[in-house]
């Protein structure tokens, strides 16, 4: 789960409605976290042989939380979308709900050796920011993860997401340079914001206003679509 304010939209909303949003977010979050989590469940757990494979490494808008098929979740969705253009590539959801950058990284070494995948997108910190949990803590984290990965000699796409002013102006700060700052100093691909044209949207979210629906999700795959295929590039 992620946590999730659309820029044109949510920032302007007041702040009464913002403070409604995150408890509502804070909610799920601790739901997810206290007994609905998930073990990461494959797109494909199989690659076909001699495929690239990238590994969606994220939470509940990883996972596809509330959504009844597995293939409706962002990985199976941007798995569609390349299989379409004909690239060559299985995507592995790793996605966990209610997962922030300390549980991705207690998990990030053994997942790696689970599937050992060409590419990673890394998509976690929208639980650290529902938490109020200190920037500088989850960028030590993202950071930790970011270095294992280049151990591992893996190219990675960052996504990032934004918390919203009624968080703080420190706060929100805070989190929007954490991830421009870390791709920069990793080479990393970097996507903004995860939810764009997405979050703050009922007409693309589940019933709980948090989690988007397979229309929401599929605005979501197109939007990050290019910056995979510029990750594909790098090796």
């Amino acid at each position: 789960m992620s946590a999730l304010c659309q820029p044109q939209a949510f920032f302007k909303s007041s702040l009464d409605n913002s403070r409604g949003y995150i408890v509502k977010l804070a909610l799920c979050g601790f739901l997810a976290f206290a007994g609905f989590a998930s073990a990461p469940a494959a797109a494909q757990n199989t690659p076909p042989a001699g495929s690239k494979t990238i590994l969606a490494f994220g939470d509940s808008l990883t996972a596809g939380y509330g959504l009844k098929n597995k293939n409706d979740a962002l990985p199976g969705q941007l798995q569609a979308l390349l299989s379409a253009e004909g690239v060559p590539v299985t995507v592995i959801n790793a996605g966990v709900s209610g997962d922030t950058t300390a549980g991705g990284l207690r998990r990030l070494e053994w997942t790696l050796k689970r599937y050992n995948p060409d590419y990673v997108i890394l998509a976690l910190g929208g639980n650290d920011m529902l938490r109020a949990i200190n920037p500088q803590n989850s960028q030590q984290n993202l950071q930790a993860m970011l270095e294992i990965l280049k151990t591992h000699k893996k190219p990675v796409l960052l996504a990032g997401m934004r918390a919203p002013a009624s968080m703080g102006p420190a706060f929100a700060k805070g989190y929007d340079v954490m991830y421009s700052s870390l791709a920069q100093q990793y080479g990393a691909v970097y996507y903004p914001f995860l939810l764009e044209g997405v979050a703050a949207n009922p007409a693309l979210n589940l019933a709980d206003g948090v989690h988007p629906n397979v229309q929401g999700v599929a605005i979501m795959a197109r939007g990050i679509y290019p910056y995979v295929i510029k990750m594909l590039m790098k090796e």
